[in-house]
């Protein structure tokens, strides 16, 4: 899943970090090290990020019930993904102090293929006879190029736009979710109606970032034109070469200079106030945003939020994969936890507990899934409106230092918000993302 990008806090100082570090790794070497052979108790860490977690909770339960030699614990939740993914790589880099089930987001596992031989290959644990069950992108993107099977996939991003229906009223704007996306076939006419919005309501902005808009509309271009973002295939910086940051670069721009952006920082404090006191109308909502969304914004904000199509084709933002690293004590079990855990059952249940959209096609297929309704969203029909374009979702390749570069173009937007000319960042945004992608 990704908070995305997935769930990004960059507000944690590097002293908190170390702590951080040296209190994870001081935990998982106690739980990973306890007994000695099957029929003794084990206990297996799963670290996962974000503010709702993966909603596996029940899923721990039924397995400890069903394997009484197996404990199961948590961490991270709660834990931003930046000082999650720095966490992580310093503890796989270290070869101690990872979970024995390590989740890999979508805009890092790519760096971690150099790195295979620090974790297992599933493969070696059975994990090619399930192939099938997961959408064939979200599989490949697990596989690194000699065939290691590195992580196997959770969820999916897929793509709508969640707005604020009372707000989209007292502007004088459609609030039926159908009328509502056909205001914006194209990200233009997206703009376009936040311009009318912006003309009857000078209290509220009309999307919550700048970042959040680039970011979505990027993937969304590059998973239907070059399909890959800041790197190529082969692993060579493209910034300044792939028309499709450019075009998704100057959409955003146009957007700030219409004053549309609410110039928040993705899970910031100041992003979650602006859910709570309702500060804006619109945002760029995968399937996993629902659950940041309701726990943002709370029980007061319930039935004023609804969902529609976004803007232009099928596009996908978040997603992970889970992992087995070789410091796991028990990767035997490990394997077979991080299996049951991306189950068909186990996407499922992960999409009951938190709107986590399954990777799985026969997830996908799920009556609990594909006729999900959200009360809290209006009652909106989640389940027909994400997975309509998940299974016409198209692989982009991101790169080993995809999140450093894309923090550094995502600076030069923060800027343009403050003032500084369009032109001018695009320039510093070439130059800094070739730097922090080097």
């Amino acid at each position: 899943m990704t908070v995305p990008i997935g769930r990004r806090r960059f507000a944690a100082i590097a002293l908190a970090s170390v702590a951080v570090l040296a209190a994870a790794t001081a935990c998982s070497n106690d739980s990973s090290g306890g007994g000695g052979t099957a029929d003794d108790p084990i206990t297996l860490v799963v670290d996962v990020f974000g503010d709702q977690g993966f909603g596996y909770e029940e899923l721990y339960k039924q397995y400890q019930a069903d394997h009484p030699n197996i404990k199961i614990t948590e961490r991270g939740k709660g834990l931003g993904l930046g000082d999650y993914n720095t966490r992580l790589t310093q503890q796989i880099t270290a070869g101690a102090g990872a979970g024995d089930v390590v989740a890999l987001e979508e805009g890092t596992i790519v760096q971690f293929f150099a790195q295979t031989d620090k974790f297992q290959n599933l493969a070696d644990y059975g994990a090619n006879d399930l192939k099938d069950n997961f959408l064939p992108w979200k599989w490949q993107a697990g596989v690194t190029p000699d065939g290691t099977v590195l992580g196997l996939g959770t969820d999916v991003g897929s793509m709508a736009l969640c707005y604020r229906s009372d707000l989209f009223k007292a502007a004088g704007l459609p609030t039926d979710r159908e009328e509502v996306g056909a205001l914006w076939p194209t990200w233009d006419e997206f703009i376009a109606t936040g311009q009318k919005f912006a003309a009857a309501d000078k209290k509220h902005k009309f999307v919550d970032s700048a970042t959040n808009f680039y970011n979505v509309v990027l993937m969304q271009i590059a998973s239907n034109g070059s399909g890959q973002t800041y790197y190529d295939k082969s692993n060579k910086l493209i910034i300044g070469e792939n028309p499709d940051v450019q075009t998704a670069y100057n959409l955003t721009t146009k957007m700030i200079a219409a004053g549309l952006s609410n110039n928040l920082q993705s899970f910031s404090n100041e992003w979650n106030a602006g859910f709570k006191n309702g500060t804006f109308a619109t945002i760029a909502c995968p399937a996993w945003m629902t659950g940041v969304i309701k726990g943002q914004a709370g029980d007061a904000a319930a039935g004023k939020w609804d969902i529609a199509k976004a803007p232009g084709a099928a596009g996908n933002w978040g997603g992970s994969w889970l992992a087995v690293p070789k410091s796991s004590k028990h990767p035997k079990e490990a394997a077979e936890l991080a299996k049951f855990l991306t189950s068909n059952k186990g996407q499922v249940e992960a999409f009951k507990a938190v709107g986590n959209l399954p990777s799985s096609p026969q997830g996908l297929a799920d009556p609990a899934v594909s006729s999900a309704t959200n009360d809290y969203f209006s009652n909106a029909p989640t389940g027909k409106i994400f997975a309509a374009g998940a299974s016409e979702l198209k692989p982009v390749y991101l790169g080993p230092k995809n999140n450093a570069v894309r923090t550094a173009v995502e600076n030069t937007l923060r800027a343009v918000e403050q003032g500084k000319p369009a032109a001018e960042q695009w320039q510093a945004a070439l130059k800094n993302g070739e730097a922090a992608g080097k």
